[in-house]
This record gives structure tokens, sequence and C-alpha cells, in this order.
């Protein structure tokens, strides 16, 4: 069987009977097996899958099935799903079965999507390559020696080695982008508060979103209508009504299109990514974009004031996770205060023990207003900054990342460098906006190129139907 290529193939060749979700649920499963050695699933749900699908089918042949009828997804393993284990691929929740579903899985359901298993990610969210899972490295199916990226590395590759339609993973300061950039896939940042975090292990809750890995922006935009808007469990979630993404993506229109200089120019940037990219530009050009360069000099605070605030939320999220409540807890303490170290440090990996330490450093007395203050106020000139670019231009222009996948192993003993991975794609995250990553092709040794496109605040409408176009032209 060929690969599927997006939802509508897969609901023409149902409603034309010649294809069952159990017969594509059961060419999942048989595509897992093929791809074990990738480690991308923490666990399938083999039952609770079979079950859905055969009652999605029932609807189907009723003619009462939702918009998802016939999509296969998998979720990250840090969105909680009712009596199914979730772990943020940590050995501090490892076993734990949720007591409740996130709103995203809800609203999944709800429009009868077949959820096929929880997808191996960074712990906690927290990693570039997903090489700090409690469960081993995810590998890039392009070439398994290479990360997938991080921290959605499973979800990425999931889809790229076509063992679910779609994925979804959360990005926080481009965890859905560089491994859907590293995996030649569609990755899309939606507008913080366009989509309820219910249900979603924190990490840094004001950066935090939930965002689908797809083949293609159509199914991007399907799953954004499903899983955008209001929710009374999440009173950061944007109020505003949902477009019908899906029927807007014919909306063909010339863009403004500001690219942001330093990026391109960055000594950091890959010379394979630096000339598709220039090539891109040229095409848009051609197209009849208006295509100009700006300047963005606030680009060497991104990483710093993005790491500072990032720890410090995440020191005071995940101090939760202390021995008692639930988790893992450490059988051999004398004491409270013994009970709470020992299970901490037990059930904590490097990474993430890291970033605790830095988070509750910058938080401390005598070094909140040096640091952490410092960096909400360069977010905020951020914000201002591309708020103001926004004014003149539709779309901003940027590299994902500076270079393809990189060998497992080469960076993860060097925190700095790692983190300096994430320059091109903390941008959006510092601002709020929506943003995009698209595949650019596959460079000189097979491995996959993409491009960044960034727009307003809740323009996910005019970031979709040009991504369509983009990638058709």
């Amino acid at each position: 069987m060929k690969k599927y290529s997006s939802l509508k193939e897969i609901q023409t060749l149902i409603s034309q009977k010649q294809l069952t979700l159990t017969d594509l649920l059961a060419y999942y499963f048989k595509q897992i097996k093929e791809n074990e050695h990738l480690n991308a699933f923490n666990e399938v749900f083999f039952y609770s899958a079979e079950a859905q699908a055969k009652a999605v089918q029932q609807k189907i042949e009723n003619g009462t099935a939702g918009k998802l009828a016939g999509m296969v997804i998998g979720i990250k393993d840090n969105i909680c799903y009712k009596d199914h284990v979730v772990t943020a691929s940590s050995k501090m929740l490892d076993g734990f079965v949720s007591p409740y579903s996130s709103t995203v899985v809800q609203r999944l359901l709800q429009e009868d999507a077949v959820i096929i298993g929880r997808l191996n990610c960074d712990e906690f969210a927290m990693g570039g390559s997903n090489e700090t899972s409690y469960f081993g490295a995810a590998k890039n199916a392009a070439n398994p020696e290479l990360v997938p990226g991080g921290s959605s590395g499973g979800s990425a590759v999931a889809v790229q080695a076509d063992m679910c339609l779609a994925a979804l993973g959360t990005d926080t300061g481009g965890s859905v982008r560089q491994p859907a950039a590293f995996c030649g896939q569609v990755g899309l940042k939606p507008t913080y508060g366009r989509i309820s975090r219910y249900g979603v292990i924190a990490y840094a809750s004001s950066f935090d979103q939930v965002g689908p890995i797809t083949s293609s922006v159509e199914d991007a935009a399907i799953l954004l209508q499903v899983l955008a808007g209001a929710d009374e469990n999440d009173s950061t979630v944007s109020p505003l009504a949902v477009p019908d993404y899906p029927s807007l993506l014919e909306k063909k229109e010339k863009q403004k299109i500001a690219v942001l200089k330093e990026t391109i120019e960055s000594d950091a940037l890959d010379p394979e990514i630096k000339l598709a990219i220039l090539k891109s530009i040229e095409a848009l050009k051609a197209d009849g974009h208006t295509v100009e360069y700006v300047s963005f000099d606030l680009l060497d605070y991104l990483v710093p004031a993005y790491y500072i605030l990032t720890t410090a939320e995440a020191s005071s999220n995940l101090s939760r996770y202390d021995g008692v409540h639930y988790g893992h807890r450490n059988t051999e303490a004398k004491s409270l205060t013994e009970l709470y170290k020992l299970s901490r440090a037990e059930g904590f990996g490097e990474e993430v023990k890291r970033r605790i330490l830095l988070g509750t450093f910058v938080l401390s007395a005598g070094y909140y207003d040096a640091y952490y203050q410092k960096a909400q106020q360069v977010r905020r000139l951020i914000r201002e900054k591309m708020d103001n670019l926004f004014i003149d231009y539709d779309l901003v222009l940027s590299p994902v990342a500076p270079t393809p996948a990189f060998k497992i192993g080469d960076h993860v003993q060097d925190a700095l460098v790692m983190y300096m991975a994430d320059i091109f794609t903390v941008l959006p995250s510092l601002s709020g906006n929506p943003a995009i990553a698209l595949p650019l092709g596959n460079n000189s040794e097979g491995l996959p190129l993409s491009i960044q496109f960034t727009a307003k605040h809740f323009e996910e409408d005019k970031l979709l139907a040009f991504s369509q176009a983009f990638l058709l032209s």
C-alpha cells in the first residue's frame, strides 16, 4: 500500500468503499512494527484504537461521522488521555495513568479521530533533539543515525515514516517546527492562546502551545479548526471565533513579506539551507509577492531571554513532582526532606535538573531583578518590534533551524550549542505569533530542508492559505 497523503484522500477511499478504518489501522500498526527501530512511540494504543476504529466505521456507515473520521493520529507523550498512561518521557511519571483527557484529546475524539498511541519526546518537552527522553532517543527516518529534532521528535518521525497520518506536538520554543523541519513535514505553532493547554503537562505556561505535525497544509488547517477555540478550563485561551480554515485555503493573495536579514546572513546558517531559502525568495518575487529585507537587531537577545523565562516557569511548574502526590517516589527516605530530594534526584533527567536549577537561580532573591525581570522587559521589546513589523508586512520569513538534522550524540553534552539551535524558532514563541515550518526539499545528503513563515496574531488563515500556495507553486 502507498502512503496516504491526506485526510481527504482517506475519506474519499472510505466513501468509495475501497478502504475501512479497521484496514487503515491495521496498515498503520504494520508500519509501526516495521519502524520500531526509530523509537517514535512510547506506547501503541492497540485496544482502544481498534475499539475507536470500529465505532467510527459504524458512524461512517450511518452517515453520522465527524470531520476527522478517517484520521489516525498520534499524540505527544505530554498530552493527557483518560485511562491511558502519560509520562512526558520521564522516569518521574513512569506508569502514571491520566484520570482525565486534555481538551485537545476530547476535541479529537468528538470529531471521530482515532488516537493510535503516545509519541516519544524530550523529557518534559525540554530539549531540541529528543535525546533527553527516559525511553531513549527517537531516530530520524531519513537516516537513523540522526536526531529527528525535539522536543516533539517522536511526533515528527511518526508522520515522516508513515506510522500515522498526523500527530500532535507541543511547541514552547520551536518544538513542533524544528522536528517538522528535520523530518520534512509541515509543523504549525498557532498563536499563543488559540488552542487550549488544559491537560497538557506544563513546561513553560506562557509559551506552551499545542500544534499539529502533518504531511499537508490542508490537514494542519483541518486539525487547527477542530482544536482551536475557547475552553472554560483554560483562561488563557482566546474567545475569538474560529475561522473555517480549510475553506480559506484557496484564498490566493499577494503578500508583503519581510525577510529577517540577520537570520539569512548568520554565520551559523548552513550554506545549503541559505541557498534553498534564497531560491524561494526569488520564486516568491517571481510569483508577484513583495519581498523585502528588514533588520531585526534583537536577534542576539532571543535565546538568553527565552531560556531565562522558560526555565523560571519550568522551575515553578515542576515543583509539584515531589514524590508525595504522584510520580516517582524513593522508598528508602528517612525524612520528608530526604523524600523530596531523593525522589526528584532519581525521577528527573540531567537536562530537566539543569533547567530547574537555572530557573530557580534566576527567580531567587538578589537575581530576580537582574535576570528574570530584564528578560521580561526584553520579551516586551520583542513583542513590540514584531507588532510594528506587522504594520507594514503580512508575513515574516526566516530559517527554522541553522542546520539540517545532526548526529545523535553530537550536541547532547554541550547545552549551549543545543540551546543556540533554537535561535530562529524562539522569536515567534517570545512574541506569541503563529508560525509554520514548511519543507524545502532535501540537501545533497538527502536530508530535509525547511523554511519558516510567521504571521500576525490570530491570522492563521492567511498563514495557512499562503503556505498551501507556496508548497503547490
